[in-house]
């Protein structure tokens, strides 16, 4: 089949491009001029243009079988708070736009935060943001593109939504691998310490798991159908345990208590809509950090044949990459 792919050449993106090529599908890529192309598989096409120009994207669907919407914006801050709407809302109106304009597939990758935190217990496909208490512009213009995919997808139109989980492993160190961020930067010497108490669940997912995840989607997902491609639900000190049992590094001694972070946060926050520099962290990051955001993949599992590699595994083969 013909794809075309937006946010391929992100740090998810390259791997479900390589996973899409190896699968035998012909890939599409739209980037915009500049876009580090590194990693993509030889011989993708590249469409030259924006998921925030609709003529653009609607132009690169042209022909294709199905579109593999990824593209989005995943920082902390950004000096315009406009571009999160007109990226995460704007490009998946564009990319649906596009999507029916050439008779395709579209498979939307979303994200947990989509749907809000979940508390200790793993939440599944039917739990929806409650619409309120978002803690950053992610997570506002998320909540309100996958409200926007769903409404599609009751009104019949060929639409499958996929809701990764905490991705990480070998791959572009872009703000949407966070998680091997902090592994190098504790791998390094440079982690500062866990913020809170480290007791709350994420579900980590590999990437390489998630993009098989959407290769299965695309190929065999029902018209109108959700899937979490998420991973092992552990908290941030079984993180760092864990880490320590493949690297030989102990896990940080240092917790920085909620407040600490926040007014630190806060701080770095103003310093950046001063300075115009991105901040290492804001208090809208913390209280992130302050939530349950575990998930179940069981449905994926089931209708898929979705494997999420254990934690241990991921870490191990993420930090060997790191090594190398």
């Amino acid at each position: 089949m013909k794809v075309l792919l937006t946010g391929g050449t992100g740090f998810l993106g390259k791997n479900v491009a390589r996973a899409l090529d190896a699968a035998g599908h012909e890939l599409r890529v739209l980037a915009r001029a500049g876009s580090n192309l590194e990693g993509l598989p030889a011989g993708v096409e590249i469409a030259r243009g924006d998921v925030t120009d609709a003529a653009a994207l609607r132009a690169a669907a042209a022909g294709c079988g199905a579109v593999l919407h990824m593209a989005a914006m995943v920082k902390m801050w950004a000096p315009d708070r406009d571009v999160f709407d007109a990226v995460n809302v704007g490009g998946l109106r564009n990319a649906l736009a596009a999507a029916q304009a050439a008779g395709a597939r579209l498979v939307y990758t979303s994200s947990f935060i989509a749907v809000g935190p979940t508390g200790a217990q793993p939440a599944d496909e039917s739990q929806e943001h409650p619409g309120r208490g978002f803690r950053n512009d992610y997570e506002r213009t998320k909540a309100q593109a996958d409200a926007i995919a769903r409404a599609a997808a009751a009104s019949g139109a060929d639409v499958v939504i996929l809701y990764p989980g905490v991705v990480y492993g070998p791959g572009d160190r872009t703000d949407g691998n966070l998680v091997v961020q902090m592994v190098a930067d504790h791998l390094g010497g440079r982690f500062p310490g866990i913020v809170g108490p480290g007791d709350r669940l994420w579900s980590y997912a590999f990437v390489e798991d998630v993009a098989a995840g959407h290769v299965a989607a695309l190929e065999r997902a029902a018209p109108g159908s959700r899937y979490f491609l998420a991973g092992e639900n552990a908290d941030m000190n079984t993180l760092f345990a864990t880490l320590a049992e493949v690297s030989g590094t102990p896990p940080p001694a240092r917790h920085i208590p909620y407040g600490a972070a926040s007014a630190l946060g806060r701080a770095l926050h103003l310093w950046a809509e001063l300075t115009g520099l991105p901040p290492k962290l804001t208090h809208e990051v913390v209280g992130v950090f302050r939530e349950h955001w575990a998930y179940s993949s069981a449905r994926a599992e089931r209708d898929l044949g979705y494997r999420p590699t254990p934690l241990r595994e991921g870490l191990r083969r993420t930090v060997e990459w790191l090594r190398t």
